[in-house]
């Protein structure tokens, strides 16, 4: 089951995962913790959450650049998600190219973008550019604990 808007940010105001105030407690205690830090509203969409780009950067033609989301996330036993390229990227030809986030992951994201794209793009801090898609994993119980965990920055390939 892919995850709603709604019940996205029940489980951020749950587990108190987002860095909003304005957010309280909703009754959440018996779902998995989710984070996402910083969490933005505007990046809330009906049935995923947009991932930002935490520093500028310049995606060549052909080539694979690996960049950091701005948002730390922590998945709980019970979800995993998908990384996908929002549309208005993909237009301009950039494709994501690993986008599984196991149950249990925390820290920040490294986004694979593929310029396919006729040009060099330039990116800006900020930039809403990957979609997260958040699925219930039925009878979740084992935790990521691989070389990613807790990583913030670039993580290069093995």
């Amino acid at each position: 089951m892919i995850l709603s808007s709604l019940e996205i940010v029940r489980r951020l105001e749950g587990s108190k995962g987002s860095d909003r105030e304005d957010i309280p407690n909703a009754g959440c205690e018996d779902l998995g913790r989710l984070v996402i830090r910083p969490y933005s509203p505007e990046c809330q969409q009906p049935a995923s959450y947009d991932l930002r780009l935490s520093n500028d950067t310049v995606l060549p033609r052909s080539l694979c650049t690996l960049v950091p989301s701005l948002e730390w996330v922590e998945l709980p036993a019970d979800l995993a998600a998908t990384l996908r390229c929002r549309s208005s990227f993909g237009r301009k030809g950039v494709v994501i190219t690993a986008g599984f986030v196991d149950p249990g992951f925390r820290g920040q994201l490294t986004l694979c973008l593929l310029n396919m794209g006729s040009r060099e793009l330039i990116l800006e801090k900020g930039d809403r550019v990957v979609q997260m898609i958040l699925y219930q994993v039925s009878e979740g119980s084992e935790m990521y604990k691989g070389r990613y965990q807790d990583s913030t920055g670039v993580v290069q390939a093995r």
